[in-house]
């Protein structure tokens, strides 16, 4: 086998290993939060900065990523955040106290925030356009079961080992990946030196963080409204100043001129739209099962198996039905399924045959697999290749705010439904579930619209092997 040959059949192996080991460690904190606050003798709410640390490192570190990966190449930085998220986790299993605990939380922050968009970024780079959609959806795998597993496993391993098993979990399969790297992953680097932008950096950067801490927090009460409301205006602003900043310099943190894309465009801010959605099931469902419905946490987090069984299952069926009927056609008949698979969730209450939970579930994971494999991968569909890691970076950094908007909006929706609802009364959460379904539903069809913007060729370069020649990507220096 040439070298090139065992790069395209590992690589994708590398990058899934990582982001797999990312997506789980991301969710299976919160499961073992109760223990490891007992186990520390603090409550259980000192630690929320456990969590929020994690995901403001994520906001700051996403948008240097590919700066990093064009100055140093793609092996080191890769190779290195793999390092740091490994070190990191074997910290966060020795913490002694809370302060030790966030501090190895922002470290391994860190190196979670290199991962995704680096190994993306060496993907779209070994992989022609013919061959991208097949690679994506391989990645994506374990983006779709990490979260759905991580409660179930957390539980698991709090239960019958310890808290500290959950980080320790994370050695051997970071050894693994960094073997990996050093065998099969490209070096790639930037074609230009392009200079740090670094107001860009700290205006962009701060923006995200605040914005991300506000929806992390959101629905806890925490916070006075005119303070929450006053940190939005000033996360806003921040960001709108960063936008004004970019417009005005040759070599910007992220290039927001490649928004001119059509393709790109729509996949990136129609994805952010239909995450709203989706992103507030892996909050809701859980509550509807174990509150509403008053199963037990092992059987809960089994009734989320299917939709990942679904989730694998779907990269053997979209290229042929991206081929067949094309992004447009697809991505607004999907997003209208997946809306009616989240409004089909308000029929679930007590005695509803778990086959059909099952069926629901299996459909719910085959359409959001499909949905987010079609727009990740048309996000690159026009892009030069000179420009993909600046598309990688501003595509995970959009990513990652969509997940936690998509978590504000799941704990919105459910505090406004079940109001003064009794946690006690199992037919009354269950029916303000229904209602917080019925509107995630909503929004995630009226969502939809957002790709009415594409054109029926659109991402053709992807879906039909390369045969038809994309559109003009908008050139760097505009």
């Amino acid at each position: 086998m040439t070298r090139t040959a065992s790069i395209k059949t590992y690589l994708p192996w590398v990058v899934a290993t990582a982001l797999f080991m990312e997506q789980l460690d991301a969710t299976i904190v919160n499961t073992a939060i109760p223990s490891i606050a007992a186990d520390l003798h603090v409550t259980p709410l000192s630690l929320k900065s456990v969590v929020t640390s994690y995901i403001l490192s994520l906001a700051v570190g996403i948008p240097i990523s590919g700066w990093m990966a064009d100055r140093f190449g793609t092996r080191r930085v890769f190779g290195i955040a793999i390092a740091i998220f490994t070190f990191a986790s074997v910290l966060c299993g020795l913490a002694l106290n809370p302060t030790m605990m966030t501090g190895a939380r922002l470290l391994q922050g860190i190196g979670g925030a290199m991962m995704m968009p680096v190994g993306r970024l060496a993907i779209i780079r070994t992989f022609p356009k013919s061959e991208l959609l097949g690679a994506m959806n391989f990645v994506i795998i374990p983006a779709l079961i990490g979260p759905l597993l991580g409660p179930t496993l957390g539980g698991l391993i709090v239960h019958w080992i310890s808290w500290r098993a959950i980080f320790f979990v994370n050695v051997p399969v970071g050894l693994i990946a960094l073997y990996l790297v050093w065998r099969y992953m490209p070096d790639y680097k930037g074609t230009e030196r392009r200079p740090l932008d670094v107001v860009g950096m700290i205006l962009f950067s701060c923006g995200t963080a605040l914005l991300s801490w506000l929806l992390e927090v959101f629905g806890e009460h925490t916070l006075e409204p005119m303070t929450a409301l006053l940190m939005l205006v000033v996360s806003i602003s921040l960001l709108v100043a960063y936008g004004w900043h970019a417009s005005g310099i040759e070599f910007p943190l992220l290039r927001l001129t490649l928004f001119k894309i059509r393709t790109f465009r729509t996949a990136v801010l129609g994805g952010f739209v239909t995450r709203l959605g989706v992103g507030g099931l892996p909050f809701l469902l859980p509550m509807m099962y174990q509150v509403g419905l008053g199963l037990p946490a092992w059987k809960s987090g089994l009734l989320m198996m299917p939709t990942a069984l679904a989730a694998m299952g779907m990269k053997l069926i979209s290229p042929r039905l991206l081929a067949r009927f094309g992004y447009r056609q697809v991505l607004i008949v999907n997003t209208v399924c997946i809306g009616i698979t989240i409004g089909l969730f308000s029929t679930v209450k007590a005695g509803t045959p778990l086959s059909m939970i099952v069926v629901l579930s299996l459909m719910q994971g085959f359409f959001n697999s499909l949905q987010f494999s079609s727009m990740n991968t048309l996000a690159y569909a026009d892009i030069a290749q000179a420009d993909s890691s600046m598309a990688s970076t501003i595509s995970s950094s959009f990513q990652q705010l969509s997940m936690s908007f998509g978590l504000a909006a799941g704990s919105l929706v459910a505090a406004y439904y079940l109001g003064e609802v009794p946690q006690t009364n199992q037919g009354m959460v269950t029916s303000a579930l229904h209602s917080a379904f019925v509107a995630l539903s909503v929004v995630t069809i009226l969502s939809s619209l957002a790709f009415w913007t594409l054109k029926r060729n659109d991402g053709e370069s992807i879906s039909q092997g390369g045969k038809v020649v994309p559109a003009e990507p908008v050139p760097a220096s505009t």
